[in-house]
């Protein structure tokens, strides 16, 4: 009996148009593969005059009727990642049975969130395992939880409209209706074998930093255990090298002495002594033991050589799960290295940026460019993705990048101290600090 695999996330801008370009293949990852990319397809039917996933959800929005202005920092989409482990997915495959899942997967979306908010739901047939990535944006009606709420503390002085056609996804998002869909999930697919994972489990997330980190702890100690191998292994081979020098002397030395006796043989009644039968036995029994070694020491070559094998399929695995699964976090190390070791922020904020969002600080914050901290009382910093290259990050404060914040810093203090800005200083600042303009200051910060 294998387990459904249930992902659910919110997509908070206007367009999601990173996701889009995943889903919908513009750009390949390094999990997929190209040549089984034409066996993905798209389940849900677009409207006429919509092309793809992006246009789909700003079609379900305008459409719907929705009378309160939308912010520009509001969920408008939900993405669900739906499939089962691995094996049990290969199964439904080989049973000739993806059609009928993925109808069912369809309609377990119709039912759950609507037909009309589903606006699009992916098979994706060319990464490890089939899986569907399903596009729900969040039209409820009803009373928002929030006013109940106050209703029911005796907060609230109004009452608006209990049937508006709003967009919220926290409405949909509650504690109890994740545990709801996961239910009414393994429910719709009970048929293919699969099953519902442990209720009320103490398994928590991880965050995604915090799960890298693990993730290259563990990494770190395989490659460590790889090298200790590998250093093992050639001691060995150089042992096995010597065990057989020492074999061919000693079968040299023995043939030698074959020799010595063949040529007394005629005249061995007249030595009085044993003397060359005695070196001759000692002789095969040092050979019997050195090839006795030779053997052992070859069985515990090819015993290392496996182990060393089942370490790098171990690794490869880690580092596949990194790349299929956090395609960004690389591009994120160089940030975290450079606000732990320049900015020393602390783990929490560097977690919370990690997660994309804006950490407010206040403090003395230093540049490597001037050499010197700048103060400030309310600096907004975030990882943002670079606008000039797709799935590039760098560090923004107050929504401009950090070493144009520090120039404008450094431009503030000039004035305090009645300095004149020079040239080149004007030049930059105009230039507006862009990636291409100070090679030094991004080689620290990252990209």
């Amino acid at each position: 009996m294998g387990y459904i695999s249930i992902q659910i996330n919110k997509a908070k801008g206007a367009a999601d148009t990173g996701a889009s370009d995943h889903i919908e293949r513009k750009t390949t990852p390094k999990n997929a593969d190209p040549t089984r990319t034409h066996l993905n397809r798209e389940l849900v039917e677009f409207p006429d005059g919509v092309a793809d996933r992006t246009e789909a959800i700003s079609h379900r929005i305008r459409t719907a009727g929705i009378k309160r202005k939308i912010t520009p920092d509001q969920v408008r989409a939900i993405r669900i990642v739906l499939s089962g482990t691995h094996e049990d997915m290969i199964r439904v495959q080989d049973e000739d049975r993806l059609n009928e899942w993925c109808d069912d997967n369809l309609q377990w979306l119709h039912r759950t969130f609507g037909k009309e908010n589903t606006v699009s739901a992916v098979l994706h047939m060319d990464e490890y395992t089939p899986h569907i990535h399903a596009t729900v944006v969040p039209i409820v009606t009803g009373e928002r939880r929030k006013a109940k709420k106050k209703q029911a503390e005796g907060k609230r002085t109004y009452r608006k409209k209990a049937n508006a056609v709003r967009l919220c996804a926290d409405d949909l998002l509650t504690r109890e209706k994740l545990v709801a869909y996961h239910d009414s999930y393994a429910k719709a697919m009970a048929k293919y074998g699969l099953q519902r994972g442990i209720r009320g489990s103490e398994a928590r997330h991880t965050t995604t930093a915090q799960y890298y980190r693990d993730l290259k702890r563990k990494t770190g100690v395989l490659e460590a255990n790889v090298q200790q191998l590998q250093t093992e292994q050639r001691q060995a081979e150089r042992q096995l090298d010597e065990v057989r020098k020492e074999i061919k002397s000693e079968k040299l030395e023995a043939a030698k002495t074959e020799a010595k006796m063949a040529l007394v043989a005629k005249v061995g009644s007249l030595l009085g002594s044993n003397k060359l039968k005695e070196e001759r036995e000692g002789l095969q029994q040092r050979i019997s033991v050195l090839e006795k070694q030779n053997e052992e020491l070859i069985q515990h070559i090819k015993t290392m050589e496996r182990e060393h094998r089942e370490e790098r399929t171990k690794f490869n695995e880690y580092m596949d799960k990194i790349q299929r699964y956090f395609p960004y976090v690389e591009k994120l190390l160089p940030l975290i290295d450079f606000c732990r070791n320049t900015l020393k922020f602390s783990e929490r904020v560097i977690q919370e940026l990690c997660k994309l969002k804006k950490v407010r600080l206040k403090g003395d914050f230093y540049s490597p460019e001037f050499n010197r901290k700048f103060r400030d009382e309310n600096a907004a910093f975030s990882f943002e993705e670079d606008k000039s290259r797709k799935g590039h990050y760098h560090i923004c404060v107050n929504d401009i990048p950090l070493v144009q914040w520090f120039r404008q810093k450094a431009n503030e203090w000039r004035n305090g101290l009645g300095i004149t800005p020079t040239k080149q200083d004007k030049g930059a600042e105009n230039i507006g600090c862009t990636q291409k303009s100070i090679p030094k200051v991004n080689k620290n910060i990252g990209r």
